[in-house]
């Protein structure tokens, strides 16, 4: 009968989530408990090319280093490392000696895919079973992939793994992809799948995969909880029970359930994963998962935005992230160009000469000591930035946002709306501005919508500028007014000292009337 084994990758591929700083006692648990439930093969971490060891980290420099992490009782479980080509030095790595990590997992990209094989050769000459695991198996075309299998077969290691890198594997991928290997791939050499969940169809597909019971030995990897480079894997916890259920299998789930209460569990409500929709997109073009947590970050896109962007990505992009080239397309859609100069004559007139208020949505405009400020100003005009206030009626509400602009009701809004022109569609009737006018043109502050109303105000001529609500970002304090709207967990005391820099560049006689961060 083929032999099927399980395979958690939890602290090597769930170490994505929280930089592989587990703590050395925390990662020998984990361990123990995986090798307590009959986990055929645990992967241990990885073996990179790092300065010093760290016994809290599983990213080693040498197997010896990886393997103090093993427990006494080893049972019959079998333990692995994984390497990449192209950061790590194989010098490093020492003979297998018949004891510790037994299996090493080797990636390599489709560019330095040949490199990779020749590194394979490296690591099975000495004397470790060989998993050869090439990244992202849905880039290749069906003639690329043969080549691999050729190679493979040449080498001839203990296992050859489908890596859906970018979780864009549907049903029927999976069955042309299983079939190709099955059919070319010497038959003694095992076949592994390593699912990602960008999709919600990880579990789908392991079970897919697992009932074509293929004449072949195979394996499935999956990790606590599904913890993993965002948006997750396949949790081990569900496969391991189906394999129970349907191949007479005898995984102890209790055992993991003990790790993910103890070890994983708090570590989600600190930084979330699974399915969201921008991974969804990503894995729908094949696109690396960077680039859906690019636009993410940006904080001013919709899904539909982050959609339309990576329709128009460069096939040869796909692979390897590019920030400038993301950034590129980001200023192209987001640079739609609009006529804006009766716009701009009718805001010079609003503007000119002025002191104006300016309302950001901040936490500090939900307490009466805010309003107060508010009401108590003395202003010519008052503009709020990316929301309409309740309590007070402001003279133009100003978006650049497409999150907080598609919720609005138009025909609700008390005043005049100000628009930057990558928002669509455009209103009749509504002030568009081309938003490269206004763009900061700074990565770390994105597309702020206070710095951009600073520089409209400053290009139509304004005299001064009172500011409320511009509250930034401090730990424990909500940042906005609505608690709907996204905090960017992220920013803190580096993105408050950026912000207060740029307000003070901004041309324009700033004052604070709330409590700000940017102030300090």
């Amino acid at each position: 009968m083929p032999d099927i084994k399980l395979l958690d990758c939890t602290l090597r591929d769930g170490g994505y989530v929280n930089s592989w700083n587990w703590g050395f006692a925390a990662a020998k648990d984990i361990i123990a408990s995986l090798t307590r439930a009959g986990t055929d093969i645990v992967e241990v971490g990885f073996l990179r090319n790092v300065d010093g060891y760290n016994p809290d980290v599983t990213v080693c420099n040498t197997i010896e280093e990886l393997n103090r992490l093993l427990p006494a009782h080893t049972g019959s479980t079998m333990y692995s490392g994984m390497a990449m080509r192209s950061n790590y030095d194989i010098a490093k790595l020492s003979p297998y000696e018949g004891h510790g990590i037994e299996m090493l997992r080797i990636t390599a990209h489709d560019y330095d895919i040949r490199e990779g094989m020749d590194f394979a050769r490296e690591v099975k000459a000495r004397g470790y079973k060989l998993s050869i695991n090439p990244i992202n198996i849905m880039g290749y075309a069906d003639k690329d992939l043969l080549w691999i299998l050729d190679q493979v077969n040449e080498i001839h290691p203990y296992q050859f793994s489908i890596v859906d890198t970018f979780g864009s594997m549907r049903r029927r991928d999976l069955e042309r992809i299983v079939s190709l290997v099955d059919h070319n791939l010497a038959p003694d050499i095992r076949v592994g799948l390593h699912l990602h969940e960008n999709m919600a169809l990880s579990f789908c597909l392991a079970q897919e995969f697992l009932d074509k019971h293929l004449g072949r030995d195979t394996a499935v990897d999956g990790s606590l909880m599904g913890m993993g480079r965002i948006p997750g894997n396949l949790p081990i916890e569900l496969i391991a029970d189906y394999m129970n259920e349907t191949l007479g299998c005898h995984y102890d789930i209790d055992e993991m359930m003990d790790a993910i209460q103890d070890h994983i569990a708090p570590l989600k409500g600190e930084t979330a994963w699974g399915y969201t929709p921008a991974y969804f997109l990503s894995a729908r073009y094949n696109l690396h998962r960077d680039y859906a947590e690019h636009y993410l970050d940006k904080g001013d896109l919709t899904n539909r935005d982050i959609n339309h962007i990576l329709a128009g990505f460069d096939r040869s992009k796909a692979t390897a992230y590019d920030k400038d080239y993301a950034d590129r397309l980001y200023r192209e859609y987001q640079n739609r160009a609009v006529d804006d100069t009766a716009a701009l004559d009718t805001l010079r007139t609003a503007f000119g000469g002025k002191t104006v208020l300016v309302l950001a949505p901040g936490a500090s405009l939900a307490e009466e000591a805010g309003r107060s400020a508010v009401a108590a100003a003395k202003a010519d005009c008052i503009v709020s930035a990316n929301f309409c206030p309740e309590f007070c009626q402001p003279d133009y509400a100003f978006f650049t946002n497409s999150k907080r602009f598609e919720k609005l009701d138009l025909a609700a809004l008390p005043c005049p709306v100000v628009l930057t022109s990558n928002l669509r569609p455009l209103p009749q009737g509504a002030l568009a501005v081309n938003y490269d006018r206004l763009d900061v043109q700074n990565a770390s502050l994105g597309s702020n919508s206070v710095l951009m109303l600073l520089r409209l105000l400053r290009l139509c001529g304004a005299k001064a500028v009172l500011l409320a609500g511009a509250d930034g970002y401090k730990p424990g304090t909500p940042a906005y007014a609505d608690s709907l709207l996204h905090a960017h967990t992220g920013r803190g005391a580096a993105f408050n000292t950026a912000m207060a820099g740029a307000i003070k560049a901004c041309g324009l006689d700033v004052t604070f009337i709330t409590p700000s961060e940017y102030a300090k």
